[in-house]
């Protein structure tokens, strides 16, 4: 029997980090991994989230790059902010680590997009050289690169639903892409993360629905640079959606010239041939949260307006699932080469 990969998680304790947690410990090719904190946490995994109670043995144990040696780390996800994820990396990967982080540190090339997060790095050669180094993770576009990459930027939840539904569309020049496109998204409440805020207050969100970050979150720069647009070209707005979790977001389309449903339905088919986490809907049948949550598809739909020119595509996805652990693990299986349905079935 081949031996298993042995893997280790830095924050585990947050909704998308115990969501990788929960997978990783039922993938069947991985030693259960090591759960650390940058804080010395005196309890347990389980203490936490008692949904894995009885299980097994989960310490958090306090994050030091010897213990990442001694315990024989091949693969580290980062499950932190931003900023903390900016920080540590390149120290982990002069280390020889693979690494795939679930913040926003490595994602973008283009450093008028990524000035937004307002890093402000110790050793801006060193992380100029990652920046061009990581491989945005998003399988259904990078699968080769991902495959012997040693940093994977694991994409947004919001952007990973607006990318898959769009960059088919575009890529084929189907596009208006001058007319402009507007993506109105809607995400649950654990998008936000666990740190509890005045807006994802149970009296706030609750019975709610409000607009967000408008003109400025940080996923509209991932859409632009892995979509190919303009920022002109793009107006992205989220809205916080009164549920735990899964994202709907819908994009309105002026193509260039009049096309059928079976034309644009085609289009999408064809890019997406033999992937197994986008379910391509037939036209006329639209996505819902409730089709993918707790899954690791984004689903994809249309409708056609009758003059064949103005179109609305809709996506959803599981913004912890597809959109953050679930879309780890992906990446993991890529890496290793193995059948990246592994774990997530």
């Amino acid at each position: 029997m081949s031996k298993k990969l042995q893997v280790a998680i830095v924050g585990a304790t947050g909704y998308a980090g115990f969501e990788l947690a929960r997978l990783l410990l039922r993938h069947s090719k991985v030693e259960q991994p090591l759960f650390l904190s940058r804080e010395r946490e005196p309890i347990t995994l389980d203490e936490i989230y008692p949904q894995i109670y009885g299980e097994g043995n989960f310490p958090l144990e306090t994050f030091r790059f010897e213990v990442l040696k001694d315990k024989g780390v091949e693969l580290l996800f980062m499950a932190t902010q931003h900023e903390l994820s900016r920080q540590m990396i390149p120290e982990a990967l002069k280390h020889g680590v693979r690494v795939v982080d679930l913040s926003g540190a490595w994602r973008l090339k283009n450093a008028e997009n990524r000035a937004v997060y307002k890093f402000e790095d110790e050793h801006p050669a060193q992380a100029a050289k990652w920046d061009a180094a990581a491989v945005y993770g998003l399988p259904e576009l990078h699968r080769k690169e991902i495959a012997t990459a040693q940093l994977v930027a694991n994409p947004g939840c919001y952007a990973t639903s607006v990318i898959v539904a769009l960059a088919p569309l575009v890529k084929a020049g189907l596009v208006d892409t001058e007319h402009g496109i507007v993506c109105d998204a809607k995400s649950g409440v654990s998008g936000a993360g666990k740190k509890p805020t005045q807006k994802t207050h149970f009296v706030e969100a609750a019975d709610n629905l409000s607009a967000y970050s408008v003109f400025g979150h940080r996923h509209t720069g991932e859409i632009l640079e892995q979509v190919g647009l303009r920022a002109e070209e793009l107006i992205f707005t989220p809205h916080l959606l009164p549920i735990p979790r899964g994202i709907l977001s819908t994009m309105y389309l002026r193509l260039k010239k009049s096309s059928t449903a079976t034309e644009i339905e085609s289009v999408l088919r064809e890019f997406y041939k033999g992937e197994k986490f986008v379910r391509v809907f037939k036209a006329g049948t639209l996505p819902q949260i409730q089709y993918s949550v707790h899954t690791n598809f984004c689903d994809v739909g249309f409708s056609l307006a009758d003059d064949g020119k103005r179109l609305i595509v809709v996506s959803c996805l599981d913004n912890l699932v597809k959109g953050a652990a679930g879309q780890a693990l992906q990446n993991m299986n890529v890496m290793y080469g193995w059948s990246e349905q592994e774990g997530l079935n």
